[in-house]
């Protein structure tokens, strides 16, 4: 790859036998010359590590938040999404990875600066950027740019994340950030170790940091897949930790898994599985919790935790209507959670 492809990337330093090693992820990848790390975009040239992920989306879409699934940040507005190629897990369910997996010489990428992509998301009057589909971590230089001008401009930017990265180099990630949506992929180490070939430990600590010490928004996601992760008592550890952890009001995303990339011997998740998961971590005590990935209009609704009243009503990802007035239950006056203007 020619060296004008190429932006010197941070967080790195150099090991043993002209090797460097990366310190973006917990993955930690020591890198010969010439060499790319398990994400395919940070590669060793020359003994400096260097990104080609930087100003090279793979593609972009007008979505609606609720896509990200953001179900309390700027409910029914629209978001300029976009990702790179390569991704810093190893997922065998992967849904996006005709682009996660993809090396950008294999990728039919664009070039787009920062501030190219702040004007498109002006362009298209949306009030937020999405870094998705695949990792955004892997690219982090691009992102702290991105969200620097964005937020100079009134622009809101998302991670939609796996959450595996280092807690020093995501001080620098997330400075500008103004929401997550994390993958909390499973509930055990051996799930992690599996099939994503990463850990859970590193995923936990990131959601602990975000809630606690940063002002990001932020909501939660598991993907169930049937006889991996699925289980009643797996969903209820979950939920309790997410309870003592994080608190009662994180949004909660149940989301149904399609046979895809390397577990296409899986079937879909029934949506029984679904709705079982919602009711168990209701039950437990979270307060705001949601379906994907299937029709469910109760699942898809956010309901006032005091009173039960339905206050955003949703079919799929389309807001029908919007019943929050100044953050509040418009018929009880309970605070509702979120960034909701």
């Amino acid at each position: 790859m020619e060296m004008n492809n190429l932006k010197l990337a941070d967080w790195w330093e150099l090991a043993e036998k002209g090797k460097i090693l990366c310190t973006l992820c917990p993955r930690y990848c020591k890198i010969g010359e010439g060499q790319p790390g398990f994400c395919y975009i940070r590669q060793n040239h020359g003994g400096k590590l260097y990104t080609t992920g930087y100003g090279r989306p793979t593609g972009f879409a007008i979505d609606p938040v609720e896509k990200k699934p953001l179900n309390h940040f700027l409910p029914g507005s629209s978001i300029l999404s976009f990702g790179t190629a390569g991704c810093n897990l190893g997922c065998r369910f992967c849904q996006n990875w005709s682009i996660s997996k993809a090396r950008l010489d294999e990728f039919n990428s664009l070039y787009a600066s920062p501030e190219d992509v702040v004007k498109l998301a002006k362009q298209y009057n949306a009030p937020s950027i999405a870094f998705t589909y695949n990792d955004p971590t892997i690219f982090g230089e691009y992102v702290i740019d991105i969200s620097k001008i964005a937020r100079s401009q009134g622009i809101k930017t998302v991670m939609v994340t796996a959450g595996y990265i280092d807690k020093q180099a995501r001080k620098d990630v997330y400075k500008y950030i103004d929401a997550a949506n994390v993958d909390l992929k499973g509930f055990t180490e051996r799930f992690y170790f599996k099939l994503t070939f990463s850990h859970l430990k590193d995923v936990l600590d990131t959601l602990v940091w975000l809630k606690n010490e940063t002002d990001v928004w932020l909501e939660i996601t598991t993907l169930l897949i049937p006889g991996e992760n699925d289980s009643p008592d797996e969903v209820k550890e979950e939920s309790e930790w997410i309870l003592n952890n994080l608190g009662d009001s994180v949004p909660l995303h149940f989301t149904a898994f399609h046979p895809d990339f390397k577990m296409t011997d899986k079937e879909r998740t029934p949506e029984r599985t679904l709705t079982t998961a919602r009711s168990i971590a209701i039950k437990e005590g979270i307060k705001y919790c949601y379906l994907g990935n299937v029709y469910n209009r109760e699942g898809q609704t956010t309901y006032c935790p005091n009173c039960g009243t339905p206050l955003i009503k949703r079919d799929w990802h389309s807001v029908l209507s919007n019943k929050i007035l100044n953050g509040k239950c418009y018929n009880c006056g309970t605070a509702i959670v979120g960034r909701f203007s």
